[in-house]
């Protein structure tokens, strides 16, 4: 008997649809708008996204050990999902502003902002994803709420991708501080009315032990597992595909294409092919090896990658042949995420508890990580390259765009197989691990 219902199954779809068109917003444009409206150099720039992941490393898991010690009458993440939204969508906005000032003026403000965005961000992604785990004992149940939410997820992309030029253009273009600064209220206000119904909705279907694990313990979630370490720099690797992407591809298009206009068919290819592979990844994770299918959408997400940057096809046909890559992209998604939530159980199979905030937490920590070494990439390839807000192209320039866009994703597909050599959860393995679980769960009623 299903114990998700089609509300909760609705609510988590759009929730995540909301959170990522404000991070898709911040991904696509806070670089762009830092260094070519506020005239931040490129080098600060990198400089205040750098620091801003190392103290990442250490706020998300805090944030995750405060989530799996939380116990309320409405559960363990319930509280902060209720919470999170009305925060991350005030603070997304002020990453917009054109405060004025001094030039170092700027510089504090901005690196202020960004800072604060990144906090208020992992007080809603760690319990948005770990709630999922919690949503239902059926291992085949939780795969279907991971796969909504990926599909929300990039649904919220993608319509962040397609509308998100000509909306800046109706408030002014691109080139128009104040533009930036409506648009960014416009999809941060919505995306925090969806996010803000999950806190209503979502329910936990497996409770936590009465008692909080300490936080010194519970770091051993992932100390002591040996798959989700390995899974975790996978992930590091992977999460860059699309980061970086999403980084460059204003500048991509811009300069290698001349014209903006492509980011939005840029966005539409992407729905297409990642949501054509989410939605088939639950039936191919039924009847086939998670690291398998892995494996085998990194090499097809290689090829495709590099076969625009080697031939140099027009956009046309490089929109087609990406349409492939990010289906692909989609299996590694959907399967990643699978194995993820396998190591949850694996954590409680050994250790005697379950730990979703320290493990989600640690996938926050990777997107944004992932991220901030995508901008980093980004700001250094642009040094080399000479770059000046609103220069003429030249060769260098469009070589290094094209190859951040196209080749660089291409290496990561290849480099995240590499970690999984070390994942050892098979299909049977995972089977009696589930079995000894629910036997310990029914001897403790």
């Amino acid at each position: 008997m299903h114990s998700i219902t089609k509300r909760e199954k609705i609510t988590y779809t759009g929730s995540l649809l909301g959170q990522n068109m404000i991070y898709s917003l911040m991904t696509m444009y806070v670089m762009f708008f830092f260094t070519d409206l506020l005239r931040i150099p490129s080098q600060s720039v990198t400089i205040i996204m750098v620091a801003a992941s190392l103290w990442d490393a250490v706020n998300d898991i805090l944030m995750g050990m405060i989530a799996d010690r939380t116990r309320t009458r409405i559960g363990k993440f319930r509280p902060y999902l209720l919470a999170g939204p009305v925060f991350i969508g005030i603070v997304t906005v002020l990453c917009f502003v054109s405060f004025g000032g001094s030039p170092a003026g700027t510089v504090a403000v901005a690196a202020v902002c960004y800072v604060l965005w990144g906090m208020t961000y992992t007080v809603y992604d760690i319990p948005i994803w770990a709630i999922s785990s919690v949503s239902s004992r059926s291992a085949d149940e939780k795969n279907g709420m991971v796969t909504l939410g990926r599909i929300g997820g990039t649904l919220g992309t993608v319509i962040v991708s397609v509308g998100s030029v000509s909306l800046l253009n109706a408030f002014g273009g691109e080139r128009s501080a104040p533009a930036y600064t409506a648009m960014a209220a416009v999809i941060a206000g919505s995306g925090a009315l969806l996010m803000l119904l999950s806190g209503f909705v979502l329910r936990e279907r497996i409770e936590p032990p009465a008692n909080g694990v300490p936080f010194r313990k519970n770091i051993h979630t992932i100390l002591d597992n040996v798959p989700l370490k390995a899974l975790m720099v996978t992930l590091l690797i992977m999460n860059m595909v699309n980061s970086i992407r999403q980084v460059a591809q204003m500048y991509f298009a811009v300069y290698v294409w001349g014209d903006s206009g492509y980011v939005t068919y840029i966005g539409l290819s992407l729905v297409l092919g990642m949501i054509t592979g989410m939605a088939v990844s639950p039936a191919l994770i039924r009847r086939y090896d998670k690291k398998l299918l892995y494996l085998i959408a990194c090499i097809a997400g290689a090829v495709t990658s590099l076969l625009p940057y080697a031939f140099g096809v027009e956009p046309v046909v490089s929109l087609v042949i990406l349409g492939f890559n990010f289906a692909f992209s989609g299996v590694t998604s959907i399967t990643s995420t699978s194995m993820l939530m396998d190591s949850i159980d694996y954590a409680e199979y050994k250790l005697g508890f379950r730990g979703e905030g320290v493990v989600f937490s640690m996938n926050t920590f990777l997107t944004k990580l992932s991220a901030t070494i995508s901008k980093g990439i980004l700001g250094v390839s642009m040094t080399l390259m000479g770059y000046q807000d609103n220069m003429e192209p030249n060769d260098t320039v469009m070589a290094g765009f094209s190859f951040i866009v196209l080749a660089v994703p291409a290496i990561c597909f290849v480099l995240s197989m590499l970690p999984l050599a070390f994942y050892k959860l098979t299909p049977d393995k995972l089977t009696a691990i589930r079995n000894e679980l629910e036997t310990r769960r029914t001897a403790e009623k």
